[in-house]
C-alpha cells in the first residue's frame, strides 16, 4: 500500500524527544510511519513504541513497517485524545516521550477520494476515520447558515464567513454540494473579487474549518494536551507540531499552563495549591530549516513546541 508522507521537522523531533534506547514512546499520529520509524530505529530491544492513528490506511502501513522492523512496536487504531485509555489498556503508567504531528498527511491530501483537497476533485468527505458517520457532505448540506458562519469564522478565521455561509445555504437548495472542487469554486464566487487573488487559495480557510468540524480536531488536541503530559515520566518530553494558528495557540497556552498553573494574583502568595508539571523547552517554536523548506513545501507552516515533565 502506498502511503507517501514526508515527515516534517524529522531531525528536530528526534532531538526534542531526547530518545532513550530502553524507553517507552507514543507517536500519536502515525501517518505513513515517518516519525514512528525514526523513533523505532533509535530503540533497543527493551524499548517500546506505540503508534496511534484513526486512519485505516495509516494503520495498515504502520503495521507492515512494525512487522518488518523487528522492534517492540505496537499499532493501535485510536484518536489521540484517548491516549490515557490506550496506555491503561496496555498496563502502562508512564512513558518517556510523546510526539504529535497535528497536520493532515500528504497522502490524505493527495488522495482525491478522501476529499481533503480543494484543487483536486473528489467527494465531500474529509473524514480521517472513514468509519465515522458525519462527513463534510453533512456539514455543508445540513448545517444552517448561522452554524456554518460560526465554524468558518472560528475554525477558519475567515473574514467573509457570513457571505460564504449564506451563499452555500442558498445554492444547496437547488442541488446539494457533492464534490470538493465544486464547493471550492462556489466559495470563491461568494467572496469579493480582491479576495480571490490573495496568496492562498480562497477556499483554504473554509476547507480547514470544515475538516476541523468533521474530525473534532481542536477538542481532541485539548484533551491530548491535558492527558498526555500527565503520563510522562520524570524528564519525559512531549513534542507537538502544529500547522495553523488555532492549533499553535492551544499548544502554547496549554504548555504554559502546565508550567505555571497557579491562578492566584501574582502579587500574593499562592493558595490555589496547583503545582507545576514541568517546563516548556521551546521559548519560541522550532520551524523548518532552509534546506527542508526547499524539499518539502508543506513544512512552511510547521511549528514544533516541546514540554518536559519535571517532578
Amino acid at each position: 500500500m502506498e502511503f507517501t508522507h514526508i515527515p516534517v521537522l524529522f531531525e528536530e523531533c528526534m532531538e526534542a524527544l531526547n530518545i532513550k534506547p530502553d524507553g517507552i514512546y507514543v507517536d500519536c499520529t502515525a501517518g505513513g510511519g515517518g516519525h514512528s520509524g525514526g523513533i523505532a530505529e533509535r530503540l533497543s530491544a527493551k524499548g517500546m513504541l506505540i503508534s496511534l492513528d484513526k486512519d485505516d490506511e495509516a494503520i495498515a502501513v504502520c503495521t507492515a513497517k512494525a512487522e518488518e522492523s523487528g522492534k517492540n512496536w505496537k499499532i493501535v487504531k485510536s484518536d489521540f485524545s484517548e491516549i490515557a485509555s490506550v496506555l491503561d489498556g496496555l498496563n502502562i503508567d508512564r512513558v518517556d516521550g510523546i510526539l504529535a504531528d497535528l497536520g493532515v498527511s500528504s497522502h490524505q491530501i493527495d488522495t482525491a477520494q478522501r476529499g481533503f483537497s480543494y484543487t483536486v476533485d473528489g467527494p465531500l468527505d474529509m473524514r480521517m476515520d472513514e468509519t465515522q458517520r458525519i462527513s463534510a457532505y453533512e456539514v455543508v448540506n445540513t448545517y444552517d447558515a448561522k452554524r456554518l458562519e460560526e465554524i468558518f469564522r472560528l475554525y477558519g478565521e475567515e473574514r467573509y464567513a457570513g457571505r460564504i455561509a449564506a451563499g452555500i445555504v442558498r445554492d444547496r437548495q437547488e442541488k446539494p454540494f457533492t464534490s470538493t472542487v465544486e464547493l471550492a469554486k462556489a466559495i470563491a464566487s461568494y467572496m469579493p473579487g480582491k479576495a480571490r487573488y490573495e496568496d492562498q487559495h480562497p477556499a483554504r480557510r473554509c476547507f480547514q474549518a470544515i475538516r476541523i468540524e468533521v474530525n473534532h480536531e481542536l477538542d481532541s488536541v485539548r484533551t491530548l494536551l491535558q492527558e498526555g503530559p500527565r503520563r510522562l515520566s520524570d524528564g519525559g518530553r512531549m513534542a507537538v507540531i502544529s500547522f495553523h494558528s488555532l492549533e499553535d495557540r492551544i499548544v502554547k497556552e496549554e504548555f504554559r499552563t502546565l508550567q505555571d498553573p497557579c491562578t492566584c494574583p501574582k502579587n500574593l502568595p499562592c493558595v490555589c495549591g496547583k503545582k507545576s508539571l514541568g517546563k516548556v523547552i521551546t521559548r519560541k517554536p522550532i520551524t523548518a530549516s532552509d534546506e527542508e523548506l526547499k524539499i518539502n513545501n508543506r513544512s512552511h507552516s510547521a511549528k514544533l513546541r516541546v514540554f518536559e515533565r519535571k517532578e
